[in-house]
């Protein structure tokens, strides 16, 4: 099959991957390289983990899975994510040598036995180390994208000459916001371009808006990993002061993560208990329905005291497409998302009164919400579909190709 396919062969290096189909992890890295088929061979090397499938080919995309400890052990990444993992249990900081090594030596290995004509690595660090030395091994040209964990965090002085030397040896390099932007600037990263390119959302065919389910007048809806940086103990807290305006009010929770305990025991002891409902992991092809149910959506997210932060908001942009009312947290980089919309209210980071004030504005006036999102849903669809952004990677990676062909041809 490689030696006959007459597209570039494009490597893909990600942490962050569904381990099965329908797998409620996060999916975005995957739902790109499925849209970038059509143009080029897409190979992804990707964390092995319990339970997941075999190496093999899913969406058109050649998944290779590869082992960096013993399977049940192999922990490091999901619930909760990598910077998340290591904190709540230190012992997995034994499984990052092997995690890193097994990752490079796989690519390494598939790198002397086919031509790849780029590599797209998801993350600074490790993914961006490793495509760096592949290029100097295999003159394979590399894009590097940050999603906002690894920019924001990884702070220490060590961390960050590895990111600016990932950024230095790259052809490109895209951040999902233009905060994500401004930080890279600011921590002295210098790639020869640095793009502004989200992370899309399926706005045509599965996050879009069904008359058919009656949206509810009194949920509230949190969509997200149950970590420090997307705020859910605040909009908790922020539960009694909403109940005393409107007693029905219910809160729906959707997702898992290390946090899930504290959180818990926070609702009994706000005597929240019977309103608050953790429903657990939710895959992406359920996740609609939730969304045009809801009467508000609530991203409450805050930056982390490791200071880490969210780098876009994506869950943000589903809701939307489904037609529901936001309440935002007014971070840097959610700015990016509807910005001057009077579809999104946004609210201070980690304000619970902020959240309890805007959250009852919108069940007071349900419909002033409605209308704002039905009549700027279109722009978010410009902006944000997979159609628009895969085609934005895909003019990217060909640009980088190109580029890398003529000064092979020219001796540079």
């Amino acid at each position: 099959m490689h030696g006959r396919s007459t597209r570039p062969a494009v490597l893909v290096l990600a942490s962050t991957y569904p381990r099965w189909t329908g797998d409620p992890e996060p999916s975005f890295v995957h739902e790109l390289c499925r849209r970038l088929t059509d143009t080029f061979e897409v190979t992804a090397i990707v964390p092995d983990a319990p339970g997941a499938d075999p190496s093999g080919m899913l969406d058109g995309v050649e998944v290779i899975r590869y082992r960096y400890a013993p399977r049940p052990l192999q922990t490091l990444v999901n619930n909760g994510g990598i910077a998340m993992n290591l904190r709540i249990s230190r012992w997995k900081y034994l499984l990052v040598p092997g995690f890193i090594l097994g990752q490079f030596l796989a690519a390494r290995r598939l790198s002397k036995q086919r031509k790849f004509a780029a590599i797209h690595a998801h993350w600074l660090i490790p993914q961006g180390t490793i495509a760096r030395q592949l290029k100097r091994t295999f003159d394979i040209p590399y894009i590097v994208t940050s999603h906002g964990g690894d920019l924001f965090g990884l702070r220490s002085a060590l961390l960050t000459r590895g990111k600016q030397q990932v950024a230095a040896a790259c052809s490109a390099m895209t951040v999902v916001s233009a905060a994500m932007r401004d930080e890279a600037m600011r921590i002295g990263l210098v790639p020869p371009r640095l793009d502004v390119l989200p992370m899309g959302v399926d706005l045509v065919n599965l996050f879009v808006p069904d008359d058919s389910v009656p949206r509810s007048s009194n949920e509230l809806l949190f969509v997200g990993r149950l970590v420090e940086k997307k705020g859910l103990r605040h909009l908790i807290d922020a539960m009694p002061a909403i109940l005393a305006a409107h007693p029905s009010t219910r809160l729906k929770v959707a997702g898992f993560g290390p946090e899930e305990e504290t959180l818990r025991a926070r609702t009994k002891a706000l005597n929240l208990a019977e309103r608050v409902e953790f429903v657990g992991a939710v895959s992406q092809r359920d996740l609609p329905d939730l969304y045009r149910r809801a009467a508000v959506f609530v991203a409450p997210f805050v930056q982390a005291r490791s200071g880490d932060q969210e780098g876009l908001g994506l869950v943000a942009i589903e809701a939307f497409g489904c037609g529901c009312p936001i309440v935002l947290s007014d971070l840097p980089a959610t700015r990016d998302v509807l910005p001057g919309s009077t579809a999104c209210v946004r609210v201070a980071p980690g304000s619970a009164a902020a959240l309890a004030e805007a959250i009852s504005a919108i069940l007071a006036l349900p419909d002033v919400g409605l209308r704002a999102v039905a009549a700027e849903r279109q722009g978010m669809v410009d902006r944000f579909d997979w159609s628009r952004v895969a085609s934005r990677y895909s003019k990217l990676i060909e640009q980088v190709i190109v580029e890398n062909r003529r000064m092979a041809e020219h001796g540079a």
